[in-house]
């Protein structure tokens, strides 16, 4: 049986960053840090660390199937004129690497590629904070929309972006 992706859209105007700020200001206070990876340094080692957390995050994405090698990662992640170390966002508590939010710009939208927190951090509004934090790239760029798509099994994250305003994108 085919999957009919649950594929969302959020207009870049129409955002209320006011509003999820406070996601960003409660996981500060309770210790997390919010960067970028141009900011930390697109580094091989870097990319490495974001390669683990991203394969960690995605085993729980319904039907997902085997993840990438970490060299078919580089090319379909790095090595594309898409991708851009400002958008993606990494969550971090101390020096360990907690959450991801990565977004690529397209010719006429930005896309969330993968947003995913370790299993133990999930549940404080690290997703939300992470995606409000990286509202900023898709602004710089100029972006009027996000998109992105979930299996509808994934019922957290559909609903997580549906909260932060996402809507049923129009094909």
């Amino acid at each position: 049986m085919a999957v009919h992706w649950v594929k969302l859209e959020l207009d870049v105007a129409g955002f209320d960053q006011d509003r999820f700020e406070q996601y960003v200001t409660k996981c500060q206070s309770q210790g997390l840090r919010f960067t970028t990876l141009a900011d930390l340094g697109d580094t091989p080692e870097h990319r490495r660390a974001l390669y683990e957390l991203n394969k960690e995050c995605a085993a729980d994405i319904p039907e997902r199937g085997e993840f990438y090698s970490f060299d078919e990662y580089v090319e379909r992640r790095f090595e594309v004129a898409s991708y851009d170390p400002r958008g993606v966002v990494i969550a971090l508590d101390g020096e360990a690497w907690v959450g991801m939010a990565a977004t690529s710009e397209h010719e006429d939208f930005m896309f969330n590629e993968m947003t995913g927190v370790r299993a133990g951090y999930r549940g404080q509004g690290i997703s939300i904070a992470m995606k409000t934090f990286g509202m900023t790239f898709a602004e710089e760029c100029g972006a009027s929309r996000v998109r992105t798509f979930h299996h509808p099994a994934n019922a957290s994250a559909i609903a997580m972006n549906r909260k932060m305003g996402f809507v049923d994108a129009v094909d």
